[in-house]
């Protein structure tokens, strides 16, 4: 194939195929937990570690890791006790996040707009060896915490109260997912960009939703739906010359519209063979006692 004849596209894609992966195995736990637009938040805060990389002549991604990740514990404390102005503190910090961003990537002698657009937007083509070194490193971090604590993970996600009385460590693990978050949104980043970011953590796992019921298969489906893709998209955009994030994120809705498309005739079938299975389960009854099994006392 052509495309893979020239090492940029080859990084392209392996960078597409890492966050197909990433993304939805951490966006599968900020679904569970009713957060979906938690990467978008932490994407807006990461703009200010990208400004502050370019400012300070250090790599943007680790600059924009450590800042995600001190937002993403901000997070997690206003969401413990920020309680009723809550909102307005994370309303702060995200619009905060962007204007940092934006003032320190202007006040850098390497910054411009260009290069702006192309950590909000995406840029697949301009991935570097120096940025692939890291993406590995982060990649393997978030796959170690999503799929080796999974168990763990999920019981919190889906039930605080009951994980807390098991005797997990709720607080822990609920920073551990929102720190985690932070890595994948730096990670995908170069791929779709920091906008467009959360639509690839929680849209696959939407779609994956409408068609399985466990949570082992929509994790499945989820990380199968992101690597098709991202892959997908990457090729179509280096072949129409269209921008990979916004390509790439369009693919993924429209997997989930033909997904929701196709879960109403499996919710009948799988009716259909309940009611079948139903009908074969006879209970039978036993008949009367015979004369024999009757108990006579002697007089």
């Amino acid at each position: 194939m052509e495309i893979l004849n020239y090492a940029f596209m080859q990084r392209a894609l392996i960078a597409a195929l890492i966050v197909g992966v990433t993304a939805p195995a951490i966006g599968i736990y900020l679904v569970q937990r009713r957060q979906a637009l938690m990467g978008d938040g932490i994407g807006h805060v990461a703009l200010t570690g990208v400004g502050l990389g370019f400012l300070l002549n250090t790599s943007p991604i680790w600059a924009a890791t450590a800042v995600a990740i001190a937002g993403s514990v901000v997070m997690e404390l206003i969401r413990w006790y920020g309680k009723t102005r809550g909102d307005l503190a994370l309303a702060m910090l995200f619009y905060g996040g962007m204007a940092g961003g934006v003032m320190l990537m202007n006040l850098s002698d390497a910054g411009s707009n260009a290069n702006l657009g192309t950590y909000l937007f995406g840029s697949i083509t301009t991935v570097s060896p120096q940025d692939m070194a890291t993406i590995y490193v982060l990649a393997a971090l978030v796959l170690a915490i999503t799929v080796g604590l999974r168990r763990q993970l999920f019981a919190v996600c889906q039930d605080e109260e009951f994980a807390r009385v098991t005797g997990l460590p709720v607080r822990l693990l609920n920073l551990l997912v929102a720190v985690t978050a932070a890595v994948t949104v730096t990670v995908a980043m170069r791929v779709v960009g920091l906008l467009l970011v959360s639509a690839l953590m929680v849209i696959p796992v939407a779609a994956a939703q409408q068609i399985s019921r466990s949570f082992a298969v929509t994790f499945s489906v989820a990380v199968a739906i992101g690597v098709a893709v991202t892959l997908t998209g990457t090729t179509t955009s280096y072949y129409v010359d269209v921008p990979s994030g916004a390509t790439i994120v369009l693919f993924a809705i429209g997997l989930f519209v033909l997904f929701t498309g196709l879960a109403a005739p499996l919710a009948k079938k799988r009716a259909r063979a309940a009611a079948e299975a139903s009908k074969g389960c006879t209970l039978e009854v036993p008949g009367g006692r015979s004369a024999t099994d009757d108990v006579s006392v002697a007089g």
